[in-house]
């Protein structure tokens, strides 16, 4: 029996052989048996069409997908291509590469944009998609791959929050969410890097700590001196940790278990009960550097303690001192003859 249910799901299976004696066994993915019969037939031609007219197999966009994921599986970011990619799996997971048109990535595009996510993480998503099909080009499964156009990014958003705005928060946070701002923005580094600190990144003694080159955004270890806000914070977790006998490695824990997300459901209650709105967990590190370009910090030292790459990020924060410009604001003084200029004025009158 070419199509056939194979358990309880209700789920069709083909199973034929091919024109080359090639068994074909796979899931037609759909309880709907009239489909399974329309979808059998359809694949059965096209391998016979492939096999008499030597015409190219149409591949589709799973069968791409794991080719991708498994010649890069050393990619750095490749926790969030997955992530990606199980996104589009919703729109492609039944498409051939040639159906996945300029048309449906726009939709796709949109349906993102509807999500209220931001211009970088759809971009990030139709990068991911453009990747797998220019590799599909690559491997030769598709001929002319639909241009994908990315939209325009300003990477100048500086959102950090007043005293006020900050104190209002700190009141609404959880218990277990409390160290971590504090310490956040005390540090300035990335969420991730403060939920995955552990106790062995830490020397009390000395009032540092360090983030791992392999931890690291930039892939550079970064030293992180502790001032007394962040002292103050691993103190206290270091003496919960010893009263409650916890002894996973990391600092900061929710019930003896590693917070997996900073900025999650309870981070959100806490901004709405606060009153405070456009604000991600993110944006802690806008605080810490505002704070410290506020107070005089030189944006050299601000770039070496929150870890950023180049310059080009740390000078979104110059406008908010003017104190270093201070010194040369006189130079533009000239020396004026008031009586010649009050001379010519007259003159003027006469």
């Amino acid at each position: 029996m070419p199509i056939k249910i194979r358990d309880d799901s209700g789920i069709w299976w083909l199973d034929f052989y091919d024109p080359n004696g090639k068994r074909v066994r796979k899931s037609c993915e759909t309880t709907d048996k009239k489909q399974a019969q329309e979808y059998h037939d359809s694949l059965k031609a096209e391998l016979w069409r492939q096999h008499k007219l030597g015409e190219r197999p149409r591949y589709s966009w799973q069968e791409a997908v794991v080719k991708y994921i498994g010649e890069n599986q050393s990619q750095r970011s490749i926790k969030t291509t997955k992530e990606n990619l199980r996104y589009l799996d919703k729109f492609l997971s039944h498409k051939r590469l040639d159906e996945i048109s300029k048309q449906l990535i726009e939709e796709i595009k949109q349906e993102k944009i509807a999500t209220g996510v931001s211009a970088a993480t759809v971009n990030r998503m139709l990068t991911v998609l453009r990747a797998v099909l220019n590799a599909a080009k690559y491997w030769d499964w598709l001929d002319n791959p639909p241009a994908i156009k990315l939209s325009s990014v300003q990477n100048d958003r500086v959102r950090w929050l007043t005293e006020d705005e900050l104190n209002r928060l700190l009141c609404e946070l959880p218990a277990h969410l409390l160290p971590i701002v504090k310490f956040t923005v005390a540090t300035g580094l990335r969420a991730s890097n403060v939920t995955g600190l552990e106790w062995g990144q830490v020397d009390m003694q000395r009032q540092c700590a360090w983030i791992n080159a392999n931890q690291a955004k930039g892939k550079k270890p970064i030293p992180v001196p502790l001032n007394n806000e962040a002292m103050s914070v691993l103190k206290e977790r270091e003496k919960i940790r010893a009263d409650i006998g916890i002894h996973i490695p990391y600092v900061f824990t929710y019930r003896g278990e590693k917070i997996q997300q900073a900025g999650s459901k309870a981070w959100r209650k806490a901004l709405e009960r606060a009153g405070i709105s456009d604000f991600r967990f993110h944006d802690l590190r806008h605080c810490f550097a505002s704070y410290h370009r506020m107070n005089g910090t030189p944006l050299d030292v601000i770039k070496e303690l929150g870890g950023w790459a180049s310059y080009e990020m740390v000078f979104r924060y110059a406008h908010l001192s003017s104190e270093h410009l201070q010194q040369y604001a006189g130079n533009s003084n000239v020396v004026t003859n008031q009586s010649q200029i009050e001379n010519v004025e007259a003159a003027k009158k006469a």
